[in-house]
């Protein structure tokens, strides 16, 4: 059974095409296995692709040709030393395709510019106050951001991903910002910025960016957990994101350590400092144990319905702090690989902007 999320593909002929993302063309089924394969892997050959698509190698040219011609991969060095011709890995351009996410915080929204292979191009932070207040609005901020890119990266946009909070958790400040109806807000900014919107929860959202660009790249199966202001998971079976009926919002997210930390005039980036009071790193101490003792309990319950190897913990709080976090997880339990996320700018701003690129450009 091939090593890859996608079922065998149907023996389609794809059109030639070199006018970029906005060609009206319906991309191939064949073009979105091999896009789907390349965004997963770096630097593999046409060989590998027909190996582990079943695609033969006249269809794996072809299709490579056309995505060259688009823009979207690209060529590496011919690799020598073995017996036969030289094999030439392949790779997605990163300037092949760029997207944009929005994330929203209990105070700012997070907007990220990412390119095709998940690097973060831009980032900023809009407290919402200021948000409301200007002209433009949000819509008016993603311009921003996308001015950045040189003009000729514009037209290489796939879309606009918005990680929305579920209603229960969703602040007064985001619920005046979005509206009632996610629709409207979805089409106003259509009509403003001329881009696809897509729409995901935020959990999920980061849960997929994870999949396809961080720690989790390689996973088929795995335990996600997001801490942010508030702890939450998702289990990933086969590729696949489920969500449970309640998220695991206990009192264990960074909110409740940044407020006890800014009694002491500290912020989370002081974790790990030599100089750090006694009494605030048995705060920090106190804290990690609860934290753990909660993902631990939530980790062996799942155990006994399921079977998974990794667990993966996402957040926007310092490395340092996710590091010691998954070490302690491990020593509880051995068994089980923990691995902090790789996506530490935004990630649910990130795990929206990755929402075009499923859509336009991977198997459904």
């Amino acid at each position: 059974m091939p090593d890859m999320r996608f079922a065998p593909p149907n023996p389609l002929r794809i059109a030639d095409r070199a006018s970029g993302l906005n060609a009206p063309t319906v991309r191939s089924y064949n073009e979105r296995l091999v896009l789907s394969l390349l965004l997963q892997n770096t630097g593999i050959s046409r060989l590998e692709i027909g190996e582990r698509t079943g695609l033969s190698a006249q269809t794996v040219s072809v299709i490579v040709r056309s995505l060259e011609q688009e823009g979207l991969v690209s060529k590496g060095e011919a690799q020598r030393g073995r017996v036969g011709p030289p094999t030439i890995p392949l790779s997605l351009n990163p300037e092949g395709a760029f997207s944009v996410g929005v994330s929203f915080g209990e105070s700012a929204a997070n907007i990220a510019l990412i390119d095709f292979v998940g690097q973060v191009q831009y980032h900023a932070v809009h407290p919402y106050p200021a948000l409301q207040e200007s002209s433009g609005g949000l819509a008016g901020r993603i311009e921003q951001g996308l001015l950045t890119l040189p003009p000729a990266s514009r037209a290489r946009v796939a879309g606009i991903g918005l990680a929305v909070p579920d209603d229960a958790s969703t602040s007064h400040h985001v619920r005046e910002l979005l509206g009632r109806d996610l629709g409207d807000i979805q089409a106003s900014l259509e009509a403003r910025l001329n881009l696809p919107v897509y729409i995901q929860n935020e959990i999920t959202a980061a849960a997929g960016g994870e999949s396809l660009f961080g720690a989790a790249r390689s996973l088929s199966d795995f335990l996600f957990f997001y801490l942010g202001s508030r702890m939450h998971s998702r289990l990933i079976l086969n590729y696949q994101i489920h969500s449970g009926r309640v998220d695991l919002s206990h009192d264990i997210g960074l909110l409740r350590l940044q407020e006890q930390l800014s009694e002491h005039g500290l912020t989370l980036d002081d974790i790990g400092s030599e100089t750090l009071p006694a009494a605030v790193d048995d705060l920090y101490a106190q804290w990690r144990r609860t934290c753990c003792c909660r993902i631990v309990g939530s980790v062996r319950s799942l155990l006994s319905f399921v079977s998974f190897k990794s667990v993966v913990v996402s957040s926007y709080a310092p490395p340092s702090l996710g590091d010691s976090l998954c070490s302690q997880l491990h020593e509880e339990l051995p068994e089980l690989d923990f691995l902090f996320g790789a996506n530490c700018i935004a990630p649910k701003a990130v795990g929206a902007a990755s929402l075009p690129y499923h859509s336009r450009f991977m198997v459904q």
